[in-house]
Parts: C-alpha cells; structure tokens; sequence
C-alpha cells in the first residue's frame, strides 16, 4: 500500500512511532513515508505539542466506520503503548479496564498490528508451567542485571519476592562490592522486613570461588539474620527464573524507551514503582505485585541475638583455621565462619553441618573430608528460634 492512498491519520501514528524508535534517520523516514522534511518535523513537533491530538487535527477519514473500532478507542491503546513500549495487549488490556474502557485483548491486539506497534520478538507464547512459594517472603532471589544499554560498569542490583514478583530492592550500586550490597540489603530488610530465604548465584559478592567454602563476608551477615542461603546451579540461570525474567522486562524498558536519561537511581526508582504499583503482571492473574505482597514479620536486627539452636543439640566451635574436630579429624568448613558455632545434625553415618538456618557442609566420616552442600539441599535446616 502506498503512503499516500493510506489514512492520512495512521500514516502520521506511524511515522511518529517509526520516529520515536529512533531506527533510521528523519531523512530516511521522510523519504519512505513520502513526505518532506519540514513536514516531518512539522508532525513530531506537532505529537510532542499535544500527542495523538496533535498529530490528528487535520485528519480526512470518514466520521463514520463501522467496521473499524472508534478512532477514539484506537488514540487510548496507542497512546499506552507509546507511554508503555514494552508492554503487550494483555497489560494494556487491564489499564484501559482500570480507565473504564472494555476492549478484547484480541482487538487491542489488531490494532497494535494495524500501526505496526508489535515486533516479532513480541509474539511469544507463556510458560505452561510455574514454580512459586506458597507466600510472601519464603524467598527472595537476587542478582546483578548484565550492563546492556545501561550507563554503569555493572548493571542494577535487583531482589525479587518468588511468591509476588515484588521487586524489594532495584539499585545502581556501579559496583560488585559486598559493602555496598550489605549497606541496600539493610535498608530493604529495614523496610521490607527479613526473608526466610535467599536464592542467588555462583558470582561476586555473595560467592567466593576462591575460598574452601565459597561463602564471604556478605553471605555470613545474611546468614547472621537467621536467612537460609541458596545458590542456583553452576551454568543454570534458569533456576533464577523470575529475577532473569524481571531482567527480561527491564531491558526491554530501557531498549524502548530510550534509555536512561538523567540520574540512574531515579530512573530505576520511577521503573521499580510501575512494575509494582501499575504493571499487571500475567502471572499474578493481572494483579499487580504490590497488591500481593505484604512485609515479612520477620524484623530486622542491625546486631542480631545469640542464635538459640534446639536444646540438646550438638554445636561445635570453628576454628581459626576453619576447621572443627569430629570423631577425632579435623574437618574444614570455612575461614568465613571461623570463631562461630555450628550444629551438627547426624542422619545415618552422615553429619549435617548448619550454621544458624543455612546448611554449610555434609561429612561423611567414611569417606574424604566434608563435600560442598548443593543448592537443592539448603531446604534441610535445623528448629531455630529468633
């Protein structure tokens, strides 16, 4: 179809949004669409005047089109998905319900395709199957975004509730630095209250591949507030699904709108209050995070108490060396916990070696000194009182 036998509205929508992607020049786009320079920037400067209206105001199409949804109708789904880029027909569908408009995510859907506002990418179909705690704060999962696009070295820290998709934390930290993480996992404890769990990577800051145990200074604090550790498998970033697809939305939210202008934390800030306040979120039924989360009841003690392990229970002193002495051998369990007391749980011939709530070793007195506990294992933890 050529441009000048189209709609002459839609033929402005287009070109705006052609404009707004940034994918060719103004003279390249001009050109395709047929027009002159000065008219193409007569349009743009007309759209960031007064939107769609603008845009609009010398329309010829015919008052009346039966087969076609209002105009009207049409000017609030693009105006969403222009405010909203990187969402679907299935987001937009609920915040036009929210405005009083009842359209059919299927048409909302058409006239996306109509303006060419869908990408390929876009159209993907939804996980048949998902994996989610019971509640609010059973874990929280917690990584670092890759750079793409971003104006750091190291992308966001991000922690996300498992049950709500809450994003609890989003921050520009710049750097991987255990400090640094310590310092916004206090201020979201501070809010947000105390996880049971945490699930994360093998990477900086909360993982040392250097050390016997892999555990740092960073691990050990969260350990201190009664937090059972996890850490996803070796090479598998699906075990962090939903903190790798918040990543997902939060690059597509960079790559569509432009990037980050002005103050990276505020920016994050604005994203991290649409995702949990506004965004509904399929998963969730289209509710919005915010309205399925709720603060854990668990507080946060900047100096935690003693730690009370069952009564009666076997506890052993690490050393300076990171060892304990069981059944006449040293066994190693780690410089971090060095000066601390552990548990010890036997099943069978085997000890479970726990440090507050967090499983740190399995020994097997017929065999080599203690092996690393895997991720899956972490769910084994001891009767423990705050």
């Amino acid at each position: 179809m050529a441009w000048q036998a189209m709609d002459i509205r839609e033929q402005r929508v287009r070109f705006v949004v052609a404009a707004w992607r940034r994918e060719k020049s103004l003279t390249e786009l001009c050109r395709e669409f047929g027009i002159s320079r000065p008219t193409g920037s007569l349009w743009i400067k007309r759209y960031a005047e007064s939107g769609l209206a603008g845009i609009a105001e010398r329309s010829r199409r015919p008052h009346h089109s039966p087969a076609q949804t209002a105009w009207e109708l049409e000017e609030k789904v693009i105006a969403l998905r222009l405010r909203y880029p990187d969402w679907g027909a299935r987001k937009l569908e609920v915040l036009l319900r929210r405005e009083g408009v009842q359209l059919a995510r299927s048409t909302i859907h058409r006239i996306l395709l109509r303006y060419e506002m869908v990408e390929a990418r876009d159209r993907r179909s939804l996980a048949a199957t998902r994996f989610e705690r019971e509640h609010p704060n059973q874990l929280w999962q917690m990584d670092f975004k890759g750079p793409k696009n971003w104006p750091q070295p190291v992308g966001p820290l991000s922690v996300l509730d498992d049950h709500s998709r809450y994003a609890i934390a989003l921050q520009a930290t710049g750097k991987l630095e255990g400090e640094l993480v310590r310092r916004q996992l206090g201020q979201a404890f501070e809010r947000c209250g105390v996880p049971e769990a945490m699930l994360m990577d093998h990477g900086t800051p909360w993982w040392n591949w250097q050390a016997f145990s892999g555990r740092t200074q960073l691990s050990l604090w969260m350990m201190r507030q009664g937090i059972r550790l996890r850490f996803s498998g070796v090479a598998h970033p699906q075990t962090q699904g939903k903190v790798e697809r918040f990543h997902g939305s939060l690059q597509r939210a960079l790559d569509r709108r432009g990037g980050v202008a002005g103050e990276p934390q505020a920016w994050l800030d604005a994203y991290r209050a649409e995702y949990n306040q506004l965004r509904p979120h399929e998963a969730l039924g289209t509710q919005t995070p915010a309205s399925v989360w709720q603060p854990s009841p668990r507080h946060y003690h900047p100096n935690p108490p003693p730690w009370v392990n069952p009564q009666g229970a076997r506890t052993l002193k690490v050393d300076c060396q990171g060892t304990i002495d069981l059944k006449g051998r040293r066994w190693r369990i780690g410089k971090t916990l060095a000066g601390e007391q552990v548990l010890l749980e036997q099943v069978q011939q085997r000890w479970l070696v726990f440090y507050r709530s967090t499983l740190v070793r399995e020994i097997d007195p017929q065999e080599q000194p203690s092996t690393i506990v895997e991720s899956w294992r972490n769910d084994q933890k001891p009767t423990q009182q705050m």
